[in-house]
C-alpha cells in the first residue's frame, strides 16, 4: 500500500481526490500519521488522545476560519480523518464545521470573540455543537432551551426548562476547557424571537462551570466519544456570546429580525449544516473507497478450500466479484456525488456570503433540513446510507476478518451509522424531499426508449423515469386522501399513510442526483485509458443498483421483468472488464497505509495481523 500522500497525479487520481493543494495534503498526512489511538482507552485516555490529535492538526494546518472558506481543503481534512480515526473526525466536525462554523458565519463582528476564536482554533479548548434535545422527536423544530434577554444588564440567562429539553452531545467534563455553541430560543420581554446559537463556556479543566449540569459519559461503542446529557440552570451569557447574525436588539429592548419569520430564522441558524452536507459526502466516499480496496485485497489473497476448486482465491468467485467490485463501483459513484455536493456548497459561499437559507427552499414539516437546502441535505442522506451499505457488504464478504476492530471496517460502519440520525436525520430528509416533490410537476421522462443496459447512461435514465412515476403516484394518492375527507393536503391525516412512499420518492431523487453526477464526471475525462477504467465501473454501479431496487422499479412500472433478465449476465461481463484495471483503481482509491493502519489491506494479511497483535509465550514444558 502507498505511504506517500497520494499517487502521482493522473486524470483518475484527480477525479477521485480533487484539486486540493499538495502542500496541504503533505501537512495533513504528516499530522495524521503519528500517534495512533491507544488500545482499550479509558474515557480520560481517549479524550486526552483526541485532544492531542486535534492540537496536532491545528498546528499543522491553516486556521479554521481560513479552511471554512476553502472547501477543497476542508473536505480533504474530513475525509482523511474519517479514514484515519472516525472518532477524531466526529470531534473535528463538532469543533470546526459546526462550532467554529457557527461563530464564523453568524457572529456579525469577530472582534469581541477574537480571544475565543484563538483559543478554539489552537485547540486549547474544544467546541461542541448542542442542538438535539433528548426528550422529543424532531426537537430541532421546537427547541425548548431558553435564552432570556435581561435589558438591565444586556445579557442573557440560559435555562433548560425540564429533563426532556436536556441537550445531547459529545462533551467531556474532564481535560481541557469545553465551549458549546448552544441552540436556544431567544426570549425578549416574554416574546419568542426564534432560535439562535449562543456561545457557552461549559467546563474548565476541573469540570462543569456554575449552572452547567452534565452526566457522566454515556458509552457508545460504535463511535467511542464522551457523550453526555447537558442541562443549564440560569447560566448568564454576555452580549457578545449571542450569535445574532443580522438580527438586532436595540437599547429600548426592541427586537428586529430582517428575515421576518421564525422558520426563516431557524433555517439561517442551521445554515452551518450546509458546510457539513457539502463535506460529509467526501468522508463517506473515502470510507467506501477504502473499504472496497481492503475487501479486494483480502479477496485476492484469501484462498478457499471449497471442494469445487481447492486453493482458488476468493476473487475468482463471481459472487465475491459482484460484492467487492460492486463496492468499488459504488464508491466511485459516491465520489462523483461528493464532488458535486462540494461544488454546490462552494458555489453558495461564492454566490451568497455566509450561505443563508436557500431561496425557494421546501417548507418545514418533518424536519428543517430540506428547507435549508434540498439537494445538499439529499446528498448527505444518500452518501451516508450508501456508504454504510457498501461497508456492511465488505464486512460480510471478509468474514471474521471484516469484524475485527483492527481492520477498521467496524469503525467506519459505526461512524456512518452515527450520521444516519446525526447532522440531519436521513429518514426525515427523505420524508420532506418526497413530500415537496409531490407538489412539483416534473417533466415527463417516459418519452423514448432507454439507452441499452450496459451503457453508463442507462441507470440515470431509469432513475429519471422512476422519480417521475413515483412523484405522479404520490401526488395522486395524496390528492385522493385529501378529497376523501375534510383534511388539507398537508395535514397529518393525509400524509401519515404516505410516509413510506414519500421516503421512497426522496430516496429515488437523491439516487438520481448521484447517478447524474457519474455521467457529469465521465464527461470531464478526455483520456481514453481512464475512460476504459471508469465506464465499466459506472455501468456496474447502475446494473447492481437496479438489481437491488428491482421491486420498486417493477411496482412503479419503470421497468418490466424482461428489462431485468439480462442484468446478471451483464454483471459478469462488467466484472471481467474491470478486473484488469484493479491495480489502477486500488492505487487511486487507497489512502496512505500509515494513516489507515489496517492489516486487512496487506499483501500477506495473516503476517500483517500477527505483527499487529501482542503475543504471549507459554513457559517451556
Amino acid at each position: 500500500m502507498p505511504t506517500s500522500p497520494l499517487p502521482c497525479p493522473s486524470p483518475l487520481n484527480t477525479l477521485v481526490h480533487g484539486t486540493c493543494p499538495p502542500p496541504f495534503l503533505d501537512a495533513l498526512h504528516h499530522a495524521l500519521s503519528h500517534d495512533p489511538a491507544p488500545d482499550g482507552p479509558t474515557p480520560y485516555d481517549r479524550d486526552a488522545h483526541l485532544t492531542h490529535r486535534l492540537q496536532r492538526l491545528s498546528e499543522s494546518l491553516p486556521a479554521a476560519r481560513r479552511m471554512l472558506r476553502a472547501p477543497e481543503q476542508l473536505a480533504a481534512l474530513i475525509a482523511w480523518t474519517a479514514a484515519a480515526e472516525p472518532a477524531l473526525c466526529m470531534t473535528l466536525i463538532n469543533h470546526t464545521l459546526l462550532g467554529l462554523g457557527s461563530m464564523t458565519h453568524l457572529a456579525p463582528d469577530h472582534a469581541p470573540l477574537e480571544k475565543k476564536f484563538e483559543t478554539l482554533e489552537s485547540a486549547r479548548a474544544k467546541c461542541s455543537y448542542l442542538i438535539t434535545e433528548v426528550g422529543r422527536s424532531n426537537s430541532h423544530l421546537a427547541v425548548r432551551t431558553r435564552a432570556v434577554f435581561e435589558p438591565e444588564t444586556r445579557d442573557f440567562v440560559l435555562t433548560t426548562p425540564d429533563a426532556e429539553a436536556a441537550k445531547f452531545s459529545g462533551t467531556a467534563a474532564h481535560g481541557i476547557p469545553r465551549v458549546g455553541v448552544v441552540l436556544a430560543r431567544l426570549i425578549v420581554a416574554e416574546e419568542d424571537c426564534g432560535v439562535f446559537p449562543f456561545v457557552v463556556d461549559l467546563t474548565d479543566g476541573s469540570g462543569p462551570l456554575p449552572g452547567v449540569k452534565m452526566t457522566a459519559p454515556v458509552e457508545l461503542g460504535a463511535l467511542p466519544l464522551d457523550y453526555t446529557l447537558i442541562r443549564f440552570d440560569g447560566v448568564r451569557l454576555p452580549w457578545e456570546h449571542w450569535l445574532c447574525d443580522d438580527a438586532t436588539l436595540g437599547p429600548n429592548g426592541l427586537f428586529h429580525d430582517p428575515l421576518g419569520s421564525p422558520d426563516r430564522r431557524l433555517q439561517r441558524t442551521l445554515c452551518v449544516g450546509q458546510g457539513l452536507w457539502g463535506t460529509l459526502p467526501a468522508a463517506a466516499a473515502a470510507l467506501a473507497r477504502q473499504a472496497g480496496v481492503l475487501a479486494v485485497r483480502y479477496a485476492r489473497g484469501r484462498r478457499t478450500q471449497g471442494r469445487l476448486a481447492p486453493g482458488t482465491p476468493l476473487l475468482r468467485y463471481r459472487s465475491q466479484q459482484h460484492a467487492v467490485l460492486g463496492a468499488m463501483a459504488d464508491a466511485f459513484a459516491l465520489t462523483c456525488a461528493a464532488s458535486r455536493a462540494l461544488g454546490l456548497w462552494s458555489g453558495s459561499l461564492i454566490g451568497a456570503a455566509d450561505s443563508g437559507p436557500a431561496d425557494g427552499g421546501d417548507t418545514m414539516a418533518f424536519a428543517p433540513w430540506s428547507a435549508v437546502n434540498r439537494p445538499l441535505s439529499a446528498y448527505k442522506a444518500h452518501s451516508i446510507r450508501e456508504a454504510a451499505r457498501v461497508i456492511d457488504l465488505c464486512q460480510r464478504h471478509c468474514g471474521f476478518a471484516g469484524l475485527l476492530d483492527t481492520n477498521r471496517l467496524a469503525a467506519y460502519r459505526g461512524f456512518l451509522q452515527a450520521f444516519d440520525p446525526a447532522g440531519g436525520d436521513n429518514q426525515l430528509i427523505y420524508y420532506d424531499v418526497g413530500r415537496a416533490l409531490a407538489d412539483e410537476a416534473l417533466p415527463s421522462a417516459d418519452t423514448g426508449p432507454l439507452p441499452p443496459a450496459p451503457d453508463p447512461q442507462w441507470w440515470p435514465a431509469v432513475l429519471s423515469r422512476h422519480t417521475h412515476r413515483l412523484s405522479h403516484r404520490l401526488r395522486t394518492r395524496r390528492d385522493a386522501l385529501a378529497t376523501a375527507g375534510p383534511h388539507a393536503r398537508d395535514s397529518f391525516e393525509v400524509w401519515n399513510p404516505l410516509l413510506d412512499e414519500a421516503a421512497e420518492l426522496g430516496t429515488a431523487y437523491a439516487a438520481r442526483l448521484a447517478a447524474d453526477d457519474v455521467i457529469r464526471s465521465l464527461t470531464t475525462v478526455t483520456d481514453a485509458e481512464t475512460l476504459a477504467v471508469l465506464e465499466p465501473l459506472a455501468a456496474l454501479h447502475g446494473v447492481l443498483a437496479a438489481r437491488r431496487q428491482a421491486g420498486s422499479l417493477l411496482a412503479a412500472g419503470t421497468l418490466v421483468p424482461t428489462d431485468l433478465d439480462e442484468l446478471p449476465h451483464l454483471t459478469d461481463r462488467l466484472c471481467d472488464a474491470i478486473l484488469p484495471h484493479l491495480p489502477q483503481l486500488e492505487d487511486a482509491f487507497a489512502l496512505p497505509s500509515d494513516i489507515v493502519r489496517a492489516p486487512l489491506g496487506a499483501e500477506n494479511y495473516i503476517e500483517a495481523l500477527a505483527q499487529n497483535l501482542n503475543w504471549k509465550n507459554g513457559a517451556p514444558s
